[in-house]
């Protein structure tokens, strides 16, 4: 319960926005040409699915022919989003301290730095290079270079951002709670993601794979993010349910339960840190970024996971 307390609350969903017309989906005329074989390695059924009347739902482009497959598939996936934990931050877990960065390149004078240490350590709060900007010491275009050299990443630019049309790409909860910011999708193929402080590679790494796209991480000068985020985070976003379940198998019948009844044409799951993310397309459109209103969100947290 501990992350889904406070704000995240605030951002449940009630029906999906498609739920008045669920049944266009799974009514519509069964084609076991188009469908082939079960996703489930283990199915049973043999070629009785081929008598099965339904033609969704597919899950990590599956098609399952029964809800017990379905859920299967969906206990393989969480099993494989868990057993990753820890991977993406191992590259930036020794990092070269920011004061040390900035006094290497002649960019801070070792008084500077030892003021800003101070006054830092008597206000219990704030960033170093907020401090080293409150005393003059240093700009805020300087500190953001420095940034970006000890995180090994570019500077990024709030240029021909489009909120509305990049809100789609994440749950607002994401971007609300670990302070990201897609800027832009050129060639539909790569993710320009942009953070204030220090880069989120578990983050954007499930962006990346749940919208099949190349990110490149950067970051971005505060007074730039924070009121393109602000712009963002008033923009259309997906439905999204949140849930908690007290383990992996409970969390896998809890998701494979809402792609039964949502019936999606596609549907994905990947780890954003202690969350399982879900997302489920009504519509698999060719566009890299969908519409809000085509997709839906469900996340999930697993007991003390």
């Amino acid at each position: 319960m501990s992350f889904l307390t406070g704000r995240v609350r605030m951002l449940q969903s009630g029906s999906p926005p498609w739920a008045s017309d669920a049944h266009l989906i799974s009514n519509r005329p069964f084609r076991p040409g188009l469908i082939g074989q079960c996703a489930n390695p283990g199915c049973c059924s043999g070629w009785l699915h081929l008598f099965r009347n339904r033609a969704t739902p597919i899950f990590e482009s599956g098609w399952t022919c029964s809800p017990e497959c379905t859920e299967a598939r969906v206990q393989w996936a969480l099993r494989r989003e868990l057993d990753g934990r820890g991977v993406a931050q191992e590259m930036y877990r020794h990092r070269i301290p920011l004061g040390l960065l900035m006094l290497e390149k002649g960019w801070i004078t070792s008084r500077q730095l030892r003021e800003a240490l101070e006054a830092q350590r008597q206000a219990g709060s704030g960033k170093l290079g907020e401090w080293l900007i409150r005393q003059r010491a240093t700009d805020e275009i300087t500190v953001t270079r420095a940034l970006g050299l000890q995180w090994s990443c570019p500077v990024l630019g709030t240029e021909s951002c489009d909120p509305a049309a990049l809100a789609p790409l994440v749950p607002r909860l994401f971007l609300d709670a670990f302070g990201a910011l897609p800027l832009r999708v050129p060639a539909g193929k790569l993710l320009y993601l942009g953070f204030e402080q220090r880069l989120d590679l578990v983050l954007a790494l499930a962006i990346g794979r749940m919208n099949g796209l190349r990110v490149e991480s950067g970051i971005v000068r505060s007074s730039l993010f924070r009121p393109a985020l602000a712009r963002l985070l008033q923009e259309s976003f997906p439905a999204t349910q949140l849930a908690e379940a007290v383990s992996e198998t409970a969390a896998a019948h809890l998701i494979s339960r809402s792609i039964e009844r949502d019936q999606p044409m596609d549907a994905r799951i990947v780890r954003v840190h202690d969350l399982i993310w879900l997302r489920m397309w009504k519509i698999r459109e060719n566009d890299s970024v969908p519409r809000a209103a085509s997709v839906r969100d469900l996340i999930c947290s697993i007991g003390a996971f």
